[in-house]
């Protein structure tokens, strides 16, 4: 079975799954590559939403560092994240985030990038980054300021500790944190409101509400791209991906 696996729509709602369980579903260059796919592709005359969902108790811990490796080689340039997350955005129609469990680091942003969020209270957010060494790029931060704010983008990112699905929905983060037993059935109920609306204003809002969202973006940031990639090829953060991978604290050394 497909790691991510792509349901045609019932009563005009899509189903997107991601279907690593084994791995947290932590995202692979190629499940990145099926969920790019999946949001270029043109929604069908008779579709009204997509729901981003997963399989087994994670939603996602994020990329998938054994392909990142010890020594920290990621390519330069934009995360692979990168196209996913434009591609969600610029999907003309409402994407769901069924969140059952932890979204960590890339599911973090992928989950937050989506227009509506439907999460079990079991469940966590965090952006790790800086415990292993890494910093997001000036397109994640970004996106990630948009969708929960200052105050709790900063908290994210500079201590790297998860927040309860509960909290964001306070914060007005999310937009349902609920028991794990109803998740399903919410998300439903939501799923089918959206296909009962207008397809003609949902394309109309999902593109004022991008567009919205996409003010910082001409902001100069050649300075911060070079910090980031400093971060990322430091070694800081091969100790940090190396100590993930081997389940030990890391020793930083400011190098």
């Amino acid at each position: 079975m497909a790691d991510v696996e792509v349901r045609p729509a019932e009563g005009g709602v899509r189903t997107v799954v991601l279907n690593r369980p084994a791995k947290r579903n932590a995202l692979t260059l190629s499940m990145l590559e099926a969920l790019a796919s999946a949001f270029e592709e043109e929604p069908g005359a008779q579709d009204r939403a997509t729901l981003l969902t997963a399989a087994g108790p994670t939603f996602c811990s994020g990329l998938d560092l054994t392909e990142r490796g010890r020594d920290g080689g990621a390519p330069a340039g934009e995360s692979p994240i990168h196209r996913v997350l434009q591609a969600i955005r610029a999907y003309p129609l409402p994407v769901v985030a069924v969140v059952q469990g932890d979204a960590i680091a890339g599911g973090n942003e992928l989950a937050l990038n989506c227009d509506l969020v439907i999460a079990a209270t079991r469940a966590s957010f965090g952006m790790s980054l800086a415990q292993i060494g890494l910093a997001p790029t000036w397109f994640l931060a970004a996106r990630l300021y948009e969708a929960a704010g200052p105050a709790l983008t900063r908290e994210m990112l500079l201590l790297g500790e998860t927040v309860p699905a509960g909290r964001l929905e306070e914060l007005g983060v999310i937009a349902r944190a609920v028991p794990a037993h109803e998740l399903e059935a919410v998300a439903a109920r939501i799923a089918a409101r959206l296909a009962a609306n207008a397809p003609l204003s949902l394309r109309a809002i999902k593109a004022t509400l991008t567009r919205l969202g996409d003010a910082r973006d001409p902001l100069p940031h050649e300075d911060i791209d070079a910090l980031v990639a400093a971060a990322g090829a430091s070694a800081d953060a091969r100790e940090g991906i190396g100590a993930r991978l081997e389940r030990r604290a890391p020793r930083f050394s400011g190098r």
